[in-house]
């Protein structure tokens, strides 16, 4: 999936600012080495660096990449792969804020097998992804859609990985790392735009699901979606989307 690296500061800019609080959690500190797993648009890899760690952001996007060194000029990024990181104990933590998700299910355990060998004896793996039944009304609702419309293959369409905490736990587990800390919890997250904002995270997040479907009848389709979710998303002129979170704070054994 290619992403608008403008559009995403412009219109989804909640993912990093939501972040913003949860990064608290990783509690940096002066002079260690983190690495940011899938650090998009870079806002929260600054704010690693400006709390004095010596930090590096990685994301698999080249447009992220280019606009994270646009927005930072001074902080570190590269391009990189979740699965195949090429470090060998080099970070004291990694931090991951809304990424692990869009990693597909087989390779999963690849990517929590890069960051146990990123990461130095001792080293935490801190993240928040999306939890069981993250959007779950949204996705459904849409499916449901397709499926009247007569898309049947794209409302079957697998989507992101969204993992119950008992399910996640065992994955790094058998990777080796000890779980200290793990949540999940629902924060209904605010939409930008109003009505509008379902559509634009459709676009943003799940385009997918409109592949093969004719250009002309997609706003309609999105129209369809946006009525279903009033009820359920709109709350005082604003809406608000069904996010359910998973947190999780790891470490690699000495």
């Amino acid at each position: 999936m290619k992403w608008n690296a403008e559009l995403y500061d412009q219109k989804h800019n909640f993912v990093y600012k939501y972040g913003a609080n949860f990064l608290e959690t990783l509690e940096v500190k002066p002079g260690e080495n983190i690495l940011d797993l899938g650090c998009g648009s870079g806002f929260l890899t600054n704010e690693i660096r400006e709390k004095g760690a010596m930090v590096l952001g990685v994301d698999s996007s080249a447009e992220m990449i280019d606009q994270a060194k646009r927005n930072y000029p001074e902080t570190e990024f590269k391009v990189a792969d979740a699965t195949n990181l090429g470090f060998d104990a080099s970070f004291t933590a990694v931090f991951s804020n809304a990424v692990l998700h869009w990693i597909k299910v087989k390779d999963q355990p690849k990517m929590i097998d890069a960051v146990f060998r990123t990461l130095k004896p001792g080293g935490r793996f801190v993240a928040e992804m999306g939890g069981k039944g993250n959007v779950g009304l949204m996705i459904s609702t849409l499916r449901n859609i397709l499926d009247q419309y007569g898309y049947k293959q794209q409302s079957e369409m697998d989507y992101l990985f969204f993992p119950s905490v008992g399910e996640y736990a065992s994955m790094l587990e058998k990777a080796g790392f000890r779980v200290i800390y793990a949540a999940h919890f629902d924060r209904e997250t605010l939409l930008q735009d109003q009505a509008e904002g379902v559509k634009k995270w459709i676009m943003m997040f799940a385009p997918d699901f409109f592949t093969g479907i004719k250009e002309a009848q997609q706003p309609e389709i999105l129209q369809e979606l946006t009525q279903q979710l009033e009820p359920y998303y709109q709350r005082d002129g604003e809406w608000y989307a069904d996010y359910k979170r998973l947190r999780f704070i790891a470490i690699k054994e000495v």
